[in-house]
C-alpha cells in the first residue's frame, strides 16, 4: 500500500469515527431529555430515570435512543407506541416502589394530557 492509499484509508476511518461520535452526541442529548421527562413524571433521581429508560429498552427490545426519542416526543404527539407504553408504566411503578418519588405532574394532567399512558387507561 502506498503512502497516499494509507492516508486515504486513514481519512475515511476518521470520517466514519466522526460521524459515529456526532450520532452518539445527538443520542446522548435525547436520552438526557427523556430522563428529564421521566423525572418530571415520577420524582425519581436522574440515575433512577436512566434505569427506567434502560429497563424499557430491554423489555421492549428497542434501542435506548429510540425509547428516548418516543418519550421526548410523547407530550407533542400525545401518545407512546403500544409496546413502550405498558413497559414504561411498569418500569416507573417498580422504580417508585423501590426508590419512592412523587410525580411533578398532577394525576389529571397525566391521564388527559398524555393519553392515559401512565394511568392504566388505554387510548
Amino acid at each position: 500500500m502506498t503512502d497516499r492509499e494509507e492516508l486515504v484509508e486513514k481519512i475515511e476511518e476518521l470520517q466514519e469515527e466522526v460521524a459515529q461520535l456526532r450520532q452518539a452526541l445527538v443520542s446522548h442529548a435525547v436520552v438526557d431529555q427523556a430522563i428529564g421527562v421521566v423525572l418530571a413524571l415520577s420524582g425519581l433521581r436522574p440515575e433512577q430515570g436512566w434505569e427506567v429508560l434502560k429497563t424499557v429498552s430491554q423489555r421492549t427490545n428497542t434501542k435506548l435512543r429510540d425509547v428516548a426519542r418516543h418519550v421526548v416526543r410523547w407530550p407533542e404527539v400525545g401518545s407512546l407506541p403500544p409496546e413502550i407504553r405498558p413497559a414504561l408504566r411498569i418500569a416507573l411503578t417498580e422504580a417508585r416502589a423501590v426508590h419512592g418519588g412523587r410525580s411533578l405532574i398532577r394525576q389529571e394532567q397525566r391521564c388527559k394530557g398524555y393519553g392515559g399512558a401512565l394511568s392504566g387507561k388505554s387510548e
